[in-house]
């Protein structure tokens, strides 16, 4: 743990001088988002966050890229509110029963760990929205020691969207055009989409994402041929026609546990684990320009990745008086 927080604190000590530190504000409904928003009011919020982000990688090498999933399907559902977090209760249908997040989404019990550290410290202050953008920004510092400052004051929401979950966020067997629409609905554009896509350099994918590439990509009996068939061979090994679902891969086989642009090095080799990835290289001719350029330039990458993760962070937050700050993130207050 503590070699995880030294990379921590020293990385986010740097951020004042750093390429990384975009210190914009965001603008929502009633109100800003800005770095400094807890200085007074909890001044040891972000430590006590990336205390906990540390000691967590330490025991689990994949929640990294657990917490930057979670903060990326929070962002496209109503925007950053933390509405993934809540459970079905009352007339609140959870998020975590979509698709996309069903069986897959993790890190909830490391939230709900942070959330209550916070509440020790300064009760009703730090949003659960706000605990996922710094977790998802710390969770990158540690596997890159660069990092960007998150403008932060959002609120939380107090209900969720099921149907939202199911359609907004983009899935693996989207087409591109579908997916790039998908993400022009929030506010981000083709730049965003191959930048955060890279974030795929970490974390797992199941089988039943990617089986259709496999054997019967296009309702013809045949794999994908944009899958090296090499590396299609070796995935059949654990991913069979039936049964497997669940099986484990990692979406980066070169360098599954360091963010870097390897990914996008996958891409050109036609080594792209999900569909999703392999389309920016094989589907329109500009977003091959940037995996190009990314797969060659590693620091563009880092930097186009944090000005989109700002991006997306501010996707219609709740500010001022909207919502509310959640004294347990998986609740609404009004359940006590």
């Amino acid at each position: 743990m503590a070699k995880s927080l030294n990379i921590l604190i020293a990385a986010l000590s740097l951020l004042a001088f750093s390429p990384f530190c975009l210190c914009s504000k965001a603008y929502g409904s009633g109100g800003y988002l800005f770095p400094q928003f807890y200085d007074h009011s909890c001044p040891k919020a972000q430590e006590i966050v990336q205390s906990i982000v540390a000691k967590a990688f330490e025991l689990d090498p994949r929640m990294p890229a657990s917490l930057l999933r979670l903060h990326f399907h929070d962002c496209f559902v109503k925007g950053c509110d933390a509405s993934i977090l809540l459970d079905s209760s009352g007339t609140i249908i959870s998020e975590k029963r979509s698709n996309p997040n069903r069986n897959s989404a993790r890190g909830f019990e490391l939230i709900e760990e942070i959330k209550h550290a916070l509440e020790q410290e300064c009760p009703e202050t730090v949003s659960c929205a706000d605990i996922l953008a710094l977790a998802a920004r710390d969770s990158t510092v540690i596997v890159t020691g660069t990092g960007w400052e998150v403008p932060l004051g959002r609120r939380d929401s107090r209900g969720a969207s099921l149907s939202g979950s199911n359609n907004d966020i983009p899935a693996p067997n989207n087409t591109f055009q579908t997916i790039l629409t998908k993400f022009k609905r929030q506010g981000l554009d083709l730049v965003d989409l191959v930048s955060l896509s890279g974030s795929h350099t970490i974390g797992n994918s199941r089988c039943t994402s990617f089986r259709q590439r496999l054997y019967n990509q296009s309702g013809n009996g045949k794999p994908d041929l944009t899958l090296s068939q090499y590396y299609a061979t070796l995935l059949r090994q654990r991913c069979p026609r039936s049964g497997g679902d669940q099986n484990l891969f990692f979406l980066d086989f070169a360098t599954p546990f360091k963010f870097d642009n390897h990914y996008f090095k996958n891409l050109i080799m036609y080594k792209g684990l999900l569909s999703s990835d392999e389309i920016l290289f094989t589907k329109n001719r500009e977003s091959k320009e940037l995996v190009k350029l990314y797969a060659e330039n590693q620091e563009a990458f880092f930097e186009q990745f944090a000005k989109s993760m700002v991006k997306m962070g501010n996707i219609s937050p709740l500010t001022g008086a909207k919502g509310e700050i959640r004294r347990i993130c998986r609740r609404v207050n009004h359940a006590y």
